[in-house]
């Protein structure tokens, strides 16, 4: 199977957590998608963590669910699920599909509004900036009392180009 290039997902924060126990939470953020799954390294009794990290998956089909799940680290029983979300990028491969390569830097490409096809809490902006595509999302975490993550996507293509994937 041939990749259509890499995945990258800087997880920036958590905001507003869900305690689990009784110091806080001690987060931690799983991302699958189709087989793959990578991890952030745990913030120790923190519910609005910083962790400002980049993950990298594979992307062989973009119409495969990414899902977002926290967890809380637990040492003597196993880790409590602090809610997951699903990260929608079908609007950031139209944008990248559209291609608008030669846009001056800050150029706002799309906006996406939250609605019940999307974990969105906010409108997200899809940005053309320093000869890249990215898109900045902060999702509402779902099966859980309250909770935030701050994310940040951009692909880069089997060839090494950043942006140009066409589908």
């Amino acid at each position: 199977m041939n990749t259509l290039g890499v995945l990258k997902i800087r997880v920036r924060r958590g905001i507003n957590l869900a305690v689990r126990d009784a110091f806080g939470s001690d987060p931690y953020v799983v991302i699958t998608m189709g087989g793959q799954a990578l991890k952030t390294r745990v913030i120790k009794e923190n519910c609005n963590p910083v962790w400002n990290e980049e993950l990298s998956l594979a992307l062989y089909d973009p119409s495969l669910p990414i899902t977002l799940t926290v967890y809380d680290k637990d040492t003597f029983t196993a880790d409590d699920k602090m809610g997951d979300a699903k990260i929608d990028i079908k609007p950031y491969i139209d944008a990248i599909n559209m291609g608008l390569e030669g846009l001056p830097d800050g150029v706002k490409v799309d906006r996406v509004q939250p609605n019940r096809d999307n974990c969105l809490s906010d409108e997200s902006c899809i940005i053309w900036e320093n000869g890249k595509m990215t898109q900045n999302m902060i999702l509402r975490l779902q099966h859980v009392e309250c909770g935030e993550i701050e994310i940040q996507v951009e692909l880069i293509d089997a060839q090494g180009r950043r942006g140009g994937l066409y589908i």
